[in-house]
């Protein structure tokens, strides 16, 4: 864990690799519970970040933390110095699940935790993880509503991964935890994503990135794959497309948002090849015309 001073080369290294480039930039203080930490750290990393923040150097300052560690008085700490983003790490909203997880906290902490944060005037995010023990696809989709409901302006969706040396390991190994299958991962994920898009809860990202986590064995099992979010993405997309096709089969192809057609395609053209087997030959094409999100059907 970085002292204040290692927090401030951080900052300045980024921030110079940043320079000239017209894009926001945010401090974030994330890998483990911000409001967990003795009230004196926090501040000396928040007595850092401000003034970056006051010199519109910065948008924001966010930070992530434990539903079981938000107070008021936390709260006004990180009012006091300009924090406006709070990511929650819920991770399920079903309390058997949360339990069997061993996350030591209950969804009641939860909801009030929400509740505080909301009620103070920052931007919530809650995170969520599918495949957690006792987990379930439509435990999955409650939680998922129920962080809308909260009222989230942000999320993250993690599909549960098997690290070595974590009591997860045991029980895997032992038999009493089974991960999700890639495939149920990206299927769940896609269904989950739908409820987000639909209510305008910005997500800010699916799946780990590849890491330290892939060269040092310390993976031991569980649905990842490169350019995880893509797939989820091209599932979507998928489902889209497929109920245009039940409406009118003789659909030749589908124009896009030109940031949209990579996902449209999917990962290694894997939509272009789904429907392909199905015995349609759609051509896709991005326009600049097209809503982000939107798609136009032509014909030949």
């Amino acid at each position: 864990m970085p002292d204040a001073d290692e927090v401030k080369d951080i900052i300045e290294k980024h921030i110079s690799s940043l320079a000239g480039r017209n894009i926001q930039t945010e401090i974030a203080f994330f890998g483990g519970s911000f409001t967990a930490l003795p009230a004196g750290l926090q501040e000396q990393y928040l007595q850092v970040a401000h003034p970056y923040l006051q010199k519109n150097i910065i948008g924001n300052i966010r930070i992530s933390t434990r539903p079981d560690a938000i107070t008021d008085e936390k709260l006004e700490l990180l009012k006091q110095y300009g924090v406006s983003i709070i990511e929650l790490g819920v991770q399920s909203l079903d309390d058997d699940v949360l339990r069997l997880s061993g996350r030591g906290y209950s969804a009641s902490e939860v909801y009030e935790a929400a509740a505080k944060i909301n009620a103070h005037g920052f931007t919530l995010g809650m995170q969520m993880m599918i495949g957690l023990p006792g987990d379930t696809r439509d435990k999955a989709m409650f939680t998922a509503k129920e962080i809308i409901r909260c009222g989230a302006k942000g999320t993250r969706i993690y599909p549960l991964l098997v690290f070595r040396d974590t009591e997860l390991e045991r029980l895997y190994n032992i038999g009493e935890y089974t991960p999700l299958s890639v495939e149920q991962a990206i299927t769940q994920s896609a269904d989950v994503l739908e409820l987000f898009l639909e209510a305008d809860v910005l997500v800010y990202k699916i799946g780990l990135h590849p890491s330290e986590f892939l060269d040092n064995g310390a993976l031991l099992a569980g649905p990842w794959i490169p350019a995880f979010r893509q797939h989820v993405q091209a599932r979507v997309w998928q489902r889209k497309f497929e109920k245009a096709l039940q409406y009118d089969a003789t659909i030749s192809g589908f124009t896009v948002h030109p940031s949209d057609i990579n996902s449209a395609l999917g990962p290694n053209r894997c939509n272009a090849n789904y429907f392909s087997q199905k015995g349609f030959l759609l051509y896709f094409r991005s326009g600049s015309n097209i809503k982000k999100g939107d798609f136009h059907a032509f014909y030949s």
